[in-house]
């Protein structure tokens, strides 16, 4: 048979587990696998990695004759990886990253002398931004503002249907400016204090619940059992989710203020709070410099999908 189309791999590189997908160029998903990441062992997750191209090629070429018939995996076909950090534009080395044990490595040119194929690496947050944007949420959106609010605070900028990685590979990390009128000093493990990312993350919101009432009651919640509790209108999970909603009403507005972008979509475990996308947008604009605000803000059409399919979508 004649095929039609090409196969993307994609891998979606976390800190506790690694998905990796084969996915056809209408977006479609032809395999999918999830193994578990190597606790902070930089050897073992190249190996991890290695093995899981190989397993899924292997599928492709010989045990799934389905797939085989959409496209094959030839040794050229390109592998995105989306990563928690970022590759230096100078040195080819890993730096930013929440999985220290890539800090300082060079894992692109590491993963291409192995596998012997192209390899792309991007941040995770820049990943989920290029999946929305390509065929998400945001599709057919000309600028796109994807936030990540999980256990960090990140971001990604995606310009023309093209992601923008700005010239020190930062683009899109606004989870590491001050948050603005804030009188907490709150320490950031990035060396600042009063990073938006220790306000605006899920252990953020959960430290804001054990300050308060959990310590008293000597109860963690989760910041999903945060969230529950406060649509049952429990009144104390109610201000803090309500403060929550301030506080990142007043963030992306100074996001606003400086990119205007057509779409924001939130991804990440809190943007499962649907009461944000209501909220939110009825509070920004008394911190936005305009007289209306277009800017829509959306939940993730992918979900937790949308990382590994953006790290596919790294090629065009």
């Amino acid at each position: 048979m004649e095929t039609t189309s090409r196969l993307r791999l994609g891998i979606d590189l976390g800190g506790t587990k690694t998905e990796i997908v084969a996915l056809a160029d209408d977006g479609s998903i032809c395999l999918r696998q999830r193994v578990a990441t190597p606790p902070n062992d930089y050897d073992a997750t190249v190996t991890m990695l290695v093995r899981l191209v190989a397993d899924t090629v292997a599928q492709v070429g010989a045990g799934n004759t389905a797939v085989a018939a959409i496209a094959p995996i030839t040794p050229d076909t390109p592998v995105g990886i989306g990563i928690p950090g970022a590759e230096s534009l100078v040195t080819g080395l890993v730096k930013n990253a929440n999985s220290t044990c890539l800090i300082g490595r060079p894992l692109r040119a590491d993963l291409e002398a192995a596998l012997g194929r192209p390899v792309r690496l991007a941040n995770d947050a820049n990943c989920f931004a290029l999946s929305e944007a390509a065929d998400g949420a945001a599709a057919g959106a000309r600028s796109v503002f994807a936030v990540i609010l999980g256990t960090g605070v990140g971001g990604g900028l995606v310009i023309d249907g093209k992601l923008w990685v700005g010239a020190n590979a930062i683009a899109g990390e606004w989870g590491h400016n001050r948050m603005a009128g804030e009188q907490e000093q709150r320490a950031c493990y990035c060396g600042r204090r009063d990073c938006i990312e220790t306000y605006l993350s899920g252990p953020a919101l959960e430290g804001e619940y054990w300050r308060g009432q959990g310590s008293r009651l000597g109860l963690k919640f989760t910041a999903e059992q945060i969230s529950r509790a406060a649509d049952r209108d429990d009144v104390f999970c109610n201000a803090i989710i309500t403060r929550f909603e301030e506080r990142l009403a007043r963030a992306l507005a100074s996001v606003i203020n400086v990119l205007d972008p057509e779409v924001i979509v939130l991804g990440g475990g809190l943007s499962n709070m649907t009461r944000l996308y209501r909220n939110v947008p009825h509070l920004w604009a008394r911190h936005v410099f305009s007289d209306q605000v277009a800017t829509r803000l959306v939940p993730p059409m992918h979900g937790d999908s949308s990382g590994v399919r953006g790290a596919a979508w790294l090629w065009p």
